[in-house]
């Protein structure tokens, strides 16, 4: 469903990324491993269309998005790709249902079915009973969460996570593993994950492992 090919970036006369090529079937869980300063962050970035490669190509869904257009690129990003990250980035003036509308509300859903979809996300990550709770009032933990049913708004082709687990505690970094592969199972949902959890890493159903900007 993803196929990344020959991706070459570079930030001046530094060449971080020398030729990545990969591919992700749908509903895998692919983790992406590897010493700070590997790369790592900089590939999910480009597969995120975050940030353009300086050489190569990437298919999501038959899609080339680095031929887009910057308004059909933002259209692309918003309903293709969902982004999950280490420090959650929730809108601190919302509440958690509010939060996940808004992805929707970008791609031009009515907030009725917005308001309704964010509802089934919260339930499905456990956070029903935090609704209209605003990020100050949620722990790290529910924070993540929130998140993560924000990312699944407009039910993406992939959801991309930067070190999801990182800032959480053992307990919490558990329930979130757990909670990437219960959606796996029961949307079918595809993840590519970035992190430094070994035990997340080794119960992916793939590990990438990245060491200078090359995959081993």
């Amino acid at each position: 469903m993803i196929k990344v090919e020959n991706i070459v970036k570079r930030f001046g006369s530094l060449e971080v990324l020398h030729g990545i090529t990969m591919e992700v079937k749908r509903g895998e869980i692919v983790s992406i491993v590897g010493a700070s300063g590997a790369g790592k962050t900089t590939l999910l970035q480009i597969i995120g269309t975050l940030m353009p490669a300086d050489q190569g190509s990437i298919t999501i869904d038959g899609i080339s998005p680095m031929s887009l257009s910057d308004n059909a690129l933002s259209e692309f990003r918003n309903k293709h790709i969902g982004f999950v990250f280490q420090f959650h980035h929730l809108l601190a003036e919302f509440s958690a249902r509010e939060n996940v509308m808004m992805p929707m509300l970008i791609a031009g859903r009515s907030r009725k079915e917005a308001s309704e979809r964010a509802l089934e996300l919260l339930s499905a990550v456990g956070m029903s009973h935090r609704t209209e709770h605003k990020p100050s009032a949620l722990s790290g933990g529910e924070q993540q969460r929130v998140a993560i049913a924000r990312a699944l708004a407009n039910n993406p082709s992939v959801v991309l996570a930067d070190e999801p687990t990182g800032n959480l505690d053992t307990a919490t970094r558990q329930e979130i593993k757990q909670l990437f592969f219960d959606l796996r199972d029961s949307m079918g949902q595809t993840f590519i994950i970035v992190t430094h959890d070994e035990t997340l890493a080794e119960e992916s159903d793939r590990k990438i492992v990245i060491s200078d900007g090359r995959i081993l």
